[in-house]
């Protein structure tokens, strides 16, 4: 029972949403997996909405920096509760350089969100799935088959759809998403490896409580004392980050990559609708005819990655029990 309750808690260390268990009728792991994927990526949305605002006044850098500092309060009762169990590991300089790659993921994405519409920076931010398996069979040795390579090639298409060089004039500021979502990748992969070994909890964990320290740096040097109005913003966006990391982590956790990664891509829908009530922003249709491109390949990965898991583990249970009958008989 106590090992139970320690994979439970390594999945969700916050344990927010489970709490409604015994007042609701509980869904299928599938349906449940996509509510928190819907709700994650709703609540990326909103999260990216504010640090829209709060970069008015702030510079990107110092709201990255709040973010982490109000995401790390958020967590912290939650680690007080499990007696701070999620913390246990011995892989502290894999989370190191984690929090390191995921910091200036975070300060480019924050600094395109200031001068980007929002909807175009989420679309090229999709890329993230592409540059993971290119960095996956680059990095982790893992055998990349020609048709993952060829949707790879589609979703790159899709960038370039968006971005349409040659008929619209390119900018540094369009290309920020871009990188960001190479950091991002190169995060996903240490996560990979990091899975191995340690529970979600503990990754969350340990990106937030890392991240506040090592966002202070940047932070510093463009220091300025933000109103009370773009604090409290500041503190939203930490929580609703720090919630939805914890409903991705779930929706994962309870279905395979391929089932909830559609629903991540409500990340658009959600951020063009925030726009255009809040900004009057509305997407041309190019970036809807490029983000489809990106998203479609990208369920395709990640489908066809499954698929090959599955085969895999199929492969190695049939000679598991192959062995077995021989050394019965």
């Amino acid at each position: 029972m106590a090992a139970d309750s320690g994979r439970a808690y390594a999945i969700d260390p916050m344990g927010v949403l489970d709490r409604f268990r015994s007042y609701t009728a509980r869904p299928s792991a599938p349906i449940a997996a996509a509510l928190y994927m819907t709700a994650a990526a709703f609540g990326f949305s909103l999260m990216n909405v504010g640090i829209r605002e709060a970069a008015q006044e702030l510079s990107p850098l110092q709201v990255a920096f709040l973010r982490n500092f109000f995401a790390a309060i958020t967590l912290m009762p939650w680690l007080a509760a499990g007696g701070f169990s999620a913390l246990r590991t011995t892989r502290l300089k894999t989370y190191f350089w984690r929090s390191a790659v995921g910091l200036i993921a975070m300060m480019l994405w924050f600094t395109s969100l200031a001068y980007l519409p929002l909807a175009d920076a989420v679309a090229l931010n999709f890329t993230v799935p592409l540059f993971a398996t290119v960095g996956a069979a680059l990095f982790l040795s893992e055998i990349v088959g020609i048709r993952r390579w060829g949707a790879t090639l589609v979703g790159f298409i899709g960038v370039l759809i968006i971005l349409r060089p040659g008929f619209v004039e390119l900018s540094l500021v369009m290309l920020l998403p871009i990188a960001a979502a190479l950091f991002q990748a190169m995060g996903a992969l240490l996560v990979k490896s990091l899975s191995r070994t340690e529970g979600a909890g503990t990754v969350v964990a340990y990106m937030n409580l890392l991240l506040t320290p090592m966002s202070l740096v940047p932070a510093l040097f463009v220091w300025q004392w933000p109103s009370w109005w773009v604090l409290g913003i500041c503190a939203f966006v930490g929580f609703t980050g720090a919630i939805a990391h914890v409903a991705f982590t779930r929706a994962y956790a309870l279905a395979d990559a391929s089932a909830v990664m559609p629903f991540d891509y409500m990340r658009l829908p959600f951020s063009a609708a925030l726009a255009f009530l809040l900004y009057m922003e509305i997407p041309d249709f190019w970036t809807w005819v490029g983000a489809g491109v990106i998203a479609a390949s990208a369920i395709y990965i990640g489908h066809r990655e499954a698929k090959l898991v599955k085969a895999g583990t199929r492969r190695a249970s049939g000679a598991a029990s192959r062995a077995a009958s021989a050394r019965s008989n």
